[in-house]
Order: structure tokens, then C-alpha cells, then sequence
């Protein structure tokens, strides 16, 4: 029992990353909370889900349009420096839309804006972000820690739309950003607390021309990244609209509220937890598998979109839950430990705009769908998007070039 546990949380061992594993978690309660708030604010202006649809790809469209630039910056900078200016901003921008709320001076175009100027700061947070774990923790424990980081995720989005639900049903809305904007000050806090001397940083990539394309040459070029960047983009774009569909379906199909919306949104982390717990401290798994996830994460969101119950609704989150983390964690973790050091910032940009910055082209999709027809047709969209994404990764990986290009089994 005690190995298990020490499997489970091997990366705790290293003083860097438990720094920034408690201090990103505190600052993740709050982000969960603003994206809760966000999500009910919009719908209680506008009555829309159309209009929440286009507040999430404002959000999101900076990722889509400039995010492989994000990844050159990423290799080219110090990660730690960048986190400070990255983090701070988006506490600033979290006190900019509290305030405006609190003082009942919000406007829509206000929320769209300050949505936008979050999402510019995205593209480079995102990837430097996921390429600083392993400067912390090095490539033995990156499967751990970046599974122990999802997890850490989804334990926030428990307690973050719990807090969200209180704090709605109590003192506003405006207290979610304001309560955000604070606990930036975790991260930061980590950051200057850090030992320089224990970090791995990987030397900058020197500035020189076309490096965005050698980057797209260089992933098109290895299956491994092809297909798991590939099968990411279209569950991304249809079936990762879980901010855009969730709302209309507690408040459409459930005929609930905010706080049906927060215990949705808290059972899908709970099973993301349950999921990144249980494979923290196992190896990486053949190739072939995120495939098998993929579709079984597809099976689980179409059974959730002819659940006919609260109470059923929330079982099936908890197994897509589950499954969304065991996606990403072995997602992630297959990019890094595939791309070259020096093109790993790239790489994981792609990722990030995979997952992302995809939003903008399926957040208003969805939330169209779901406004002509029904959030459960919605829902069915993105489960059959997952089920594609299978099939496509399959078909990629079991090419014989692949076979010698992987290090993985498949």
C-alpha cells in the first residue's frame, strides 16, 4: 500500500513542483470559479447559448489564430520569468471584470473584451505552462507529474464551482472574479519561492527564420504527434464545448439553475480525480491506447445526452470525467516525451490550440445546435467528434511508418 501511494505521488518528492502544484491549485479553485460566473453571467445578460458560445471563442480565438507563435516564444524564453508576467496579467484582467460587475458596469462588449485580452495572455501561458513540468520534474517523473497536474485540475474544478455556487446564491457574481483575481497571488508566490538550481531549464532556441514551419515539418513528420495532435483538434473542437454545453443543459434539459450547473461541473471533476489518481502512478501504456480512450470518452458523452435525470446525468459525469483526464494526462505526456527538446514549446502550442483554440470554431457550433434544437443534440455531436477522432488515430498509428517512428508500443 505504501509503494502504491508513493507511485501515486513520486513527483511530490521534488520541492519545486510541490510548490507549484499547491499554489497552481489554489489559483485553479478561483479560475473554475470566474468560468462558473462567467458562463452564468453571459446567460443572465443575454439569454443566449449562441451568445455564450461566441464569449467562449473571444476567449479562445487569440489561441486559434496566434497560438503556434505563443510556442516559438515559449522556446525561446525563460518559462519561469514568462509564468510571472503571464499570471499577473490574468489576476489583472480577473479585478477588471470583478470590478466592473460589483459596481454594476459591466456591458457585453466589456466581457467580450476582457475576454479577448485573456486569451492573448493563453497563447503563451498555455505552452509554457505544460513545457515547464518537466523542467521541474525532469523526463522520469513527467507521466506522474502531469497527471498528478490534471488531477490537481479537476480536484479545482470541484471545489471551485462549489464556491461559484455559493458565493452566486449569496453575494453576486461579481465575488467569483475578485476571489480569482486573489488567488493569482498563489502561483506567484510559488514562482519566487522556487530554486533556480533545481530547475532542468532546456537552453532557448536561437531566433532565426521559419521556425513555425520547421516546427509543422517536424510533427507532420513523426505519426506519434501527428496523430494524437489530429485526434485532439477534433475532440477539441465538438466535444471539449463542456462550458458552452453544460449551462444550456442545466438550465434547458434539467430545467435547474447555477447550482444544478456547479454540481454538473463538480462531478465531472470528481471523476477527473478518481481517473488521475488511479493512473498517476502507472507507466505509460502503449500508444494504441489513447485511441481506446477516445472512444470510450465518445460512448460516455452519448449516453450522458439521453440520461433522462439529475441524478443519472451526474453518474455519467463522473465516467467522462474520468476519461477526459486519462486523454489528456497520456495526451500530454506523449508529446513531450516524443518532441525534441527544442521544439517541445512548438509542439505543445499545438496542443494548446488543439484543445483550446479550437473553441472558437466549436463553441458557436455548439451552442447554435443546442439552441435550434436541444442541448442533448448538442451533446450527441461532440460524442460521435470523439468517436471519429478514434477511428483516425487508429488508422494512423497502424501505418508501417509509424511503427519505427514511435517509441511507444502500439
Amino acid at each position: 500500500m505504501e509503494t502504491a501511494i508513493n507511485n501515486t505521488f513520486a513527483s511530490f518528492h521534488i520541492r519545486n513542483f510541490r510548490l507549484y502544484f499547491f499554489g497552481q491549485g489554489l489559483s485553479l479553485c478561483g479560475t473554475w470559479a470566474q468560468m462558473i460566473a462567467l458562463s452564468w453571467l453571459v446567460l443572465t445578460i443575454t439569454h443566449s447559448g449562441t451568445q455564450l458560445g461566441l464569449v467562449s471563442a473571444a476567449q479562445f480565438l487569440p489561441m486559434m489564430l496566434f497560438g503556434v507563435w505563443g510556442g516559438v516564444i515559449t522556446d525561446r524564453f525563460n518559462k519561469r520569468r514568462t509564468l510571472y508576467f503571464t499570471q499577473s496579467i490574468q489576476g489583472l484582467l480577473a479585478l477588471t471584470l470583478g470590478v466592473l460587475v460589483v459596481t454594476h458596469s459591466v456591458h457585453l462588449w466589456m466581457i467580450y473584451a476582457l475576454a479577448t485580452a485573456l486569451g492573448c495572455t493563453l497563447v503563451v501561458d498555455n505552452p509554457t505552462r505544460q513545457t515547464f513540468i518537466i523542467e521541474m520534474v525532469g523526463s522520469d517523473y513527467l507521466r506522474n507529474a502531469v497527471t498528478l497536474n490534471s488531477t490537481m485540475v479537476n480536484v479545482a474544478r470541484i471545489l471551485g464551482p462549489s464556491i461559484a455556487g455559493v458565493l452566486i446564491a449569496t453575494v453576486g457574481i461579481g465575488q467569483c472574479f475578485l476571489i480569482n483575481a486573489a488567488s493569482f497571488l498563489a502561483v506567484l508566490t510559488a514562482l519566487v519561492l522556487m530554486r533556480a538550481s533545481e530547475l532542468r531549464p532546456v537552453p532557448p532556441a536561437a531566433r532565426e527564420k521559419g521556425q513555425i514551419k520547421a516546427g509543422l515539418r517536424y510533427v507532420w513528420s513523426v505519426p506519434v504527434l501527428k496523430s494524437t495532435l489530429i485526434m485532439m483538434f477534433i475532440i477539441g473542437t465538438f466535444a471539449y464545448e463542456f462550458p458552452v454545453i453544460m449551462p444550456l443543459f442545466a438550465t434547458i434539459t434539467l430545467k435547474g439553475n447555477a447550482a444544478t450547473y456547479s454540481a454538473m461541473t463538480a462531478a465531472m471533476g470528481l471523476g477527473a480525480v478518481i481517473g488521475g489518481l488511479y493512473t498517476a502512478g502507472r507507466k505509460v501504456p502503449a500508444q494504441s491506447t489513447l485511441a481506446k480512450i477516445s472512444l470510450a470518452f465518445g460512448g460516455a458523452i452519448l449516453l450522458m445526452s439521453v440520461m433522462p435525470s439529475m441524478l443519472s446525468v451526474l453518474f455519467v459525469l463522473v465516467a467522462i470525467g474520468a476519461l477526459s483526464v486519462l486523454f489528456i494526462s497520456l495526451g500530454n505526456t506523449t508529446l513531450q516525451l516524443t518532441a525534441r527538446p527544442q521544439m517541445r514549446g512548438r509542439v505543445m502550442s499545438l496542443w494548446s490550440i488543439a484543445f483550446a483554440g479550437t473553441t472558437p470554431i466549436g463553441g458557436p457550433i455548439i451552442g447554435t445546435i443546442a439552441d435550434h434544437s436541444n442541448p442533448r443534440v448538442g451533446l450527441a455531436v461532440g460524442a460521435l467528434s470523439a468517436i471519429v477522432a478514434a477511428f483516425v488515430g487508429w488508422v494512423i498509428l497502424k501505418r508501417p511508418s509509424a511503427a519505427t517512428a514511435s517509441p511507444y508500443k502500439s
